[in-house]
């Protein structure tokens, strides 16, 4: 390892570091931080002679190892389920995105072959981008997000056939320089050999498709016939390291096969993640992937800011921002129109256009490829690597400008009419997902009615042919919650996903109508002191009372009977409890709580005395019990 190496590899992570904490603290987001960090650290990477391009290529396997993790979380059933957004609504964004802009490039004189191949570069949009920053912002799950994950699919689907049909696009004056320019590296280069990598070169059509089949083939064979066995076998040596190991060797190996037959790598391993998300080894390859995953795309978009040539943006700057500007107009005018015929409205659909307005990571390769295929001149690709570059750089303020002025206004309007409510219960359910859903499901046996409100269309509907009653609506809003008899409610459980748009809700509730006993769910223990300050006296930390369960279940395996068990985990729940009802007093929601003096000094000052007086209560439990 060089001085060098270490060098550039520390500049990236620093950059990261300082940029990303800032960028969030602006409300900005952690990919605009990236980029911004690349942005800043440009001119000291080509000074350090660092070879942007080559870390870009490297850094992709976070594109890879992300959707990975996606299809992980994915399961064959949801896949099929999405099938007409993935080939209707994702291909016909494509088709008609790539038609209209080669329409456009030949109105400015370009013929039609360039123009059809500048179309197919500009009517991907970027995996990378927009998949991390809907889930940074929880919103994946929404009807937008859904539809956009759709379209992303589907473009990692179309780049196989792009790359076969880009080449046929040649331009002979083109070719013809290039074979020249070939002819004289081939001179400096005599003698050197270069390793055929490829599967499928010098076979005829039936033949590719035959192996590309088969590689298919083995990708699903080995996520669901190989997987368990393997990381069975691996577990075995009690190594965490060689557990994660064999994760990114999976990682690896299945987007090296995907490679080797022309497929999108990015394509394989979504795959491979949708098979293999039934194994009993799935939570574990997610958190063993998922930092990795972090790491990769953070320095992915360092590089796409890094990779921004400055000196022929400043000479040019008029022409590249009216294209970056004219690019994302078009592709949101076309995602929202297409949207709309597949029935996304109001907030959704404005998340689905400008989400994927911009252009995307495979760009920077089609480009590279178009030009060594003689397709797109040299100058024309340089100025569209900075279309992409800036179009991938503004949709971070896409999704700031979708989070402050769209979404707010939708937030007093309905995403679709909202189902009406006939006949109201007393107990209104926010949110039917896997934690909402089970308080309903106890409820409605035990014989009381509930009204359910959910957001999900997608969700709402596959409930409804299970039999189970519940309503579109954002819970969230203070109409939708009149229009459920929140006036006349009892009890409001608050299940919805999102920490602050629980706390917002609570908060409304208690203020507003304090007779209705409100049961929230919080997502960690800082997020019950913020909804204790927000008047919350019934708050379920999601996962405590599992934890709980746990603990019982191993002091159990320690020996101990089921009821002396039970009285540990009680005694410790109930000082758990003393001590959260304490530091609540002093929790103030305005101030990050290492900012907190009051409650700071009072954790220092129980902490000993508090698990000195645990430990007394938990083995006079055991000794009471023997």
């Amino acid at each position: 390892m060089t001085a060098e190496f270490m060098l550039i590899t520390y500049t990236l992570f620093l950059a990261g570091v300082l940029a990303v904490p800032i960028a969030s603290r602006l409300g900005l987001g952690s990919v605009l931080g990236y980029l911004l960090a690349g942005i800043i650290i440009s001119p000291f990477l080509h000074a350090m002679g660092a070879d942007v391009v080559a870390l870009q290529h490297f850094a992709e396997f976070g594109v890879v190892m992300m959707l990975f993790v996606v299809g992980l979380e994915m399961n064959p059933r949801a896949l099929w389920d999405m099938r007409a957004r993935i080939f209707v609504l994702g291909g016909l964004q494509v088709i008609v995105t790539a038609g209209l802009v080669m329409l456009i490039a030949m109105a400015f004189g370009l013929s039609p072959a360039i123009g059809l191949a500048i179309g197919l570069v500009l009517a991907l949009s970027s995996t990378a981008i927009v998949n991390q920053t809907l889930r940074e912002k929880g919103l994946l799950r929404s009807d937008g997000g859904q539809a956009s994950f759709s379209v992303l699919l589907m473009q990692d689907i179309a780049v196989i056939p792009m790359l076969a049909l880009i080449p046929l696009l040649a331009q002979r004056d083109l070719a013809t320089t290039l074979s020249h320019g070939a002819g004289d590296a081939g001179d400096h280069g005599a003698g050197a050999s270069h390793l055929n990598l490829s599967l499928v070169d010098g076979l005829n059509g039936w033949q590719t498709a035959l192996v590309t089949l088969g590689a298919i083939a083995a990708v699903v064979f080995i996520g669901i016939y190989l997987t368990t066995p393997v990381f069975r076998f691996v577990a075995r040596a009690r190594l965490r390291e060689l557990f994660i190991t064999a994760a990114l060797m999976m990682v690896l190996g299945i987007a090296l096969l995907m490679t080797l037959v022309g497929l999108s790598p990015a394509l394989g391993t979504f795959l491979a993640g949708v098979v293999m998300g039934g194994s009993a080894y799935r939570h574990e390859l997610e958190s063993d992937i998922d930092p990795f995953k972090g790491i990769f795309l953070g320095v992915f978009f360092i590089t796409v800011g890094a990779s921004i040539d400055f000196e022929l943006l400043g000479q040019n700057i008029a022409l590249v921002l009216g294209l970056t500007v004219g690019l994302i107009v078009l592709k949101s005018t076309v995602l929202m129109v297409l949207g709309r015929a597949f029935h996304l409205t109001g907030g959704d659909k404005w998340l689905f256009g400008l989400g994927l307005a911009q252009a995307g990571e495979f760009g920077f390769v089609l480009l590279t490829f178009s030009v060594a295929n003689a397709v797109i001149p040299k100058e024309i690709a340089d100025l569209l690597l900075l279309v992409v570059a800036l179009s991938m750089l503004l949709t971070p303020l896409l999704f700031i400008l979708y989070d402050r002025v769209i979404a707010p206004r939708y937030s007093h309007e309905d995403r679709r009419d909202a189902d009406p409510i006939e006949t109201p219960a007393q107990i209104i359910i926010a949110g039917h997902g896997r934690f909402g859903g089970i308080v309903n499901r106890g409820l409605r046996a035990a014989g009381y009615d509930t009204t359910v409100l959910d957001y999900s269309s997608e969700q709402l509907e596959m409930l409804r042919r299970f039999g189970i009653s519940v309503h579109f609506g954002d819970a969230t809003r203070p109409d939708m919650l009149h229009a459920a008899g929140i006036e006349d409610a009892k009890i409001l459980v608050i299940a919805i996903d999102g920490k602050e748009a629980i706390t917002e809700m609570t908060r409304y509730v208690c203020a507003h109508h304090p007779h209705v006993h409100v049961i929230a769910r919080a997502v960690d223990r800082n997020h019950v002191y913020d909804l204790w300050s927000v008047g919350c006296r019934d708050v379920i930390r999601e996962v405590y009372d599992s934890s709980l369960r746990m603990t019982r279940s191993a002091f159990e395996a320690l020996g101990h009977g089921r009821a002396t068990a039970e009285r540990m985990v009680a005694e410790f729940d109930a000082s758990d409890r003393e001590v959260m009802l304490d530091l609540a007093q002093l929790h103030d929601i305005d101030t990050p709580t290492v900012e907190n003096e009051a409650y700071m000094k009072r954790v220092d000052e129980m902490m000993k005395s508090w698990e000195e007086q645990l430990a007394g209560r938990v083995v006079r439990a055991t000794r009471s019990g023997e």
